[in-house]
């Protein structure tokens, strides 16, 4: 079977995009996992299918992770999405709306760059049992799916492959596992991090729903007021907004950054 697809990148988290609005297209889990290998396939962070909504949105986000899993939300997927919808019909669209695992979204083009309507953040913990060496405390939070944050002084110097391993399948997490991320404070409203994602299984150059989780508990530990911006590995800057709710939960989070398209082609699988 011959398929179209698209290549896009998020803040150098990339993705594979596919038109899938016909549903003409089924994908097993292994030919996902070829077409994100980045020796043997077209490569990517992960796979993204545009489909028919089901309710009123405009369109249904299906996301997969790199070993071909089926995840419930990928931040900068969502943006990529959203940018790759806006231009599915003859004018270019300011604002589209779409189905995911993790509650409708909504996806908006501001002066070139795309911010998503987060869903909002739960299951918060401030202090998990989990423990890594050279990590004072790790905190959890699901912002479209799991993410365990941890604080530190030296980003550059961590080796996040180790870390992010001893995280991602401690048995605190278990069955599922959960996203690692570790961050340092470089100013006021500012922090940097670095990604370890659940089934790429190894550093990402961005993960949007790992900036949110890290600027939300970044904005717990100091009271650093909305916006966050964070630097990712991948050398961009992203925004992102909330409103905090009580004590410790949050409302109308956003994630504002680039999302480009790279190149376009037809592939056998």
């Amino acid at each position: 079977m011959l398929i179209h697809f698209y290549k896009m990148n998020g803040a150098g988290n990339d993705f594979i995009v596919i038109d899938n609005r016909d549903l003409s297209i089924d994908l097993s889990q292994e030919q996902i996992e070829a077409l994100c290998d980045r020796h043997r396939g077209i490569g990517a962070d992960g796979l993204l299918a545009v489909e028919p909504a089901e309710g009123e949105a405009d369109y249904k986000f299906r996301y997969y992770n790199a070993d071909g899993g089926e995840a419930e939300m990928c931040g900068n997927g969502a943006r990529c999405f959203g940018m790759f919808t806006a231009h599915l019909k003859d004018e270019v669209t300011e604002s589209v709306s779409f189905e995911t695992i993790a509650g409708e979204l909504r996806a908006d083009l501001i002066d070139g760059d795309v911010r998503i309507a987060m869903s909002n953040p739960f299951d918060l913990e401030r202090q998990t049992p989990c423990s890594v060496e050279g990590l004072n405390t790790i905190a959890s939070l699901n912002t479209g799916v799991p993410h365990a944050v941890g604080f530190l002084d030296d980003l550059e110097s961590l080796d996040v492959q180790k870390a992010g391993a001893a995280i991602r399948y401690h048995e605190h997490f278990s069955p599922n596992g959960t996203n690692a991320n570790f961050a340092q404070v470089i100013g006021k409203s500012h922090i940097a991090i670095r990604t370890y994602e659940r089934g790429v299984e190894g550093e990402t150059l961005a993960c949007g729903t790992g900036m949110c989780a890290s600027a939300l508990l970044h904005h717990l530990n100091t009271g650093d007021p909305s916006p966050i911006q964070v630097d990712v590995a991948g050398g961009d800057t992203l925004e992102i907004g909330f409103e905090r709710v009580g004590e410790s939960d949050f409302k109308n989070v956003t994630l504002k950054g680039p999302a480009d398209f790279v190149f376009e082609g037809d592939i056998e699988i």
